[in-house]
């Protein structure tokens, strides 16, 4: 960067004359530190001036602050933006800070009613939350009579084996549906999440078409996690495809490492082609190489799991213990246990690079629930933005450094502006932009988590901000205040 493009960029950074600059004193000075701005590819060892929980000033000089961070020899980019996770809880939260996440939204799954999300946060939460609108709890709702707000609720946790999951809907039961969709936007759903694989064969054309409807009319994003087929089959990203052509819906694939497989490379030069024709579509990936759900999603009890990922038995861990599963207690865990969590193993590191380096790829967590200490869970809750740093920036030179950062919170935060207009102040380190900042040292920054010890916390992540409120000090969480916000949709209540 030349010296005439980095002073431009100061002056739209810092839209102050210098006496005000250097005489203002800020509730917080990051000082020191190499600040990097994915957006505007600003990349310098710089002071950040905080106040009222937004970034005020970016400064060439000394600021003076209430409080000061010294960020020397290390990193300072936007907070992490997860789009993709199952874990509103305290310890989701406390484990997701301390790996730089500063926003987690749960899009995939979602709720309904939206009200009720962020049941454990009613006392305040440090982490900025959100939800779309979940079609299955839509669904729930108007096939069986009852309301299932999350994937947990109190007590209940779903279990995907009820007329939800296997019924057809009929021509009334859809239209009933969208009245309820529509609900759920406005009460602020960012969006509509829909689990389409695990009811592959419940939801007809006539439904599908209908939640593309919804969402176009609406102009928000529909997140799906699309049909599997056979060890990598396109047929179900061709169908959400297609449909998003017709519809000119928004259309967020999920996970599509886990879905592509080994054919990661045709699936993404699908979404570039329908793109360059006029579509709107992303996708993400993770950076753990497995997957995790529930032993009575459709996959396991209806189709040849076996076949579908390459696998067997023996790459299966049961999740409460991290045994690994035979024939045998499969079908013991199955039978008794159907809302356990299952980890299969089957991901291969290329397929996870070749994704990561798709222009525009974005990275999500995919986590999920993390209620207690000593009920494990996958490792993605507590190290996936970290392995992200060291494994693949650092170590392996998939990434560099500013591209990273850009699929970790930027291309999240241009993307969410459909969903809300809150977005427009996450993923920077501007003027004006939301103090969601994390710091961290990109010569030591590792994940520690493991299957089988998911709740290391990672190496190297230092200082975590959520609207310039510090909520990790020295990689160690603050629990003091709660400046997190749950962040709705724009509540249009046109219908």
């Amino acid at each position: 960067m030349n010296a005439a493009t980095t002073l431009l960029i100061l002056l739209a950074l810092m839209p102050f004359t210098a006496s005000n600059l250097f005489a203002a004193e800020y509730d917080l000075v990051i000082a020191n530190g190499r600040v990097i701005d994915p957006e505007t590819s600003f990349d310098q060892i710089v002071y950040v001036g905080i106040n009222d929980g937004s970034i005020s000033a970016v400064s060439e000089q000394p600021l003076r602050g209430t409080k000061i961070i010294d960020a020397a020899g290390l990193v300072v980019a936007p907070g992490f933006i997860d789009v993709h996770s199952h874990t509103p809880t305290l310890l989701g939260q406390r484990l997701n800070l301390l790996d730089g996440i500063t926003t987690q939204l749960d899009l995939e799954a979602g709720s309904f009613p939206v009200t009720f999300y962020g049941e454990h946060f009613r006392a305040g939460a440090q982490i900025n939350y959100g939800s779309s609108v979940g079609h299955w709890a839509v669904r729930t709702k108007v096939i069986e009579g009852r309301s299932m707000p999350y994937i947990f609720a109190g007590k209940d946790v779903l279990k995907m084996n009820g007329a939800t999951w296997l019924q057809t809907a009929t021509e009334a039961q859809i239209e009933q549906m969208r009245l309820l969709l529509n609900q759920g936007l406005d009460q602020g759903g960012l969006g509509i999440g829909v689990l389409l694989d695990y009811m592959t064969k419940a939801v007809s054309d006539a439904e599908l078409r209908m939640l593309f409807e919804v969402a176009s009319a609406r102009e928000v994003p529909l997140y799906i996690h699309v049909r599997r087929g056979h060890t990598g089959d396109p047929a179900g990203l061709i169908e959400v495809i297609d449909l998003a052509t017709e519809t000119g819906a928004a259309l967020f694939v999920c996970h599509i490492t886990h879905n592509a497989m080994g054919r990661i490379g045709d699936w993404l030069q699908m979404i570039d082609e329908a793109n360059r024709a006029g579509a709107n579509i992303t996708t993400e990936t993770l950076s753990y190489a497995a997957g995790g759900t529930s032993i009575s999603a459709d996959v396991f009890r209806r189709r040849d799991w076996r076949s579908i990922f390459d696998i067997s038995y023996e790459d299966v861990q049961w999740v409460a213990t991290g045994e690994w599963l035979t024939k045998e207690t499969w079908e013991k865990y199955a039978t008794e246990q159907p809302g356990g969590i299952v980890n299969h193993h089957y991901v291969k590191e290329d397929w996870v690079e070749t994704a990561l380096q798709w222009p525009g790829m974005m990275v999500s967590t995919d986590a999920l629930p993390a209620i207690d200490i000593n009920l494990p869970t996958n490792p993605n809750v507590a190290g996936t933005f970290s392995r992200v740093l060291g494994h693949y920036v650092r170590d392996r030179k998939v990434l560099d450094l500013n591209e990273a950062l850009a699929k970790l919170s930027l291309y999240q935060a241009q993307w969410m502006e459909q969903a809300s207009p809150a977005f427009k102040k996450k993923g920077r380190i501007q003027q004006g932009a939301d103090a969601d900042i994390v710091i961290f040292d990109p010569q030591t920054v590792a994940a520690n988590a493991v299957y089988g010890d998911p709740y290391l916390k990672p190496t190297g992540i230092i200082h975590v901000l959520v609207a310039g409120t510090q909520v990790v000090r020295h990689a160690q969480s603050v629990e003091e205040q709660s400046p997190g916000i749950k962040i709705l949709g724009p509540q249009k209540l046109s219908f």
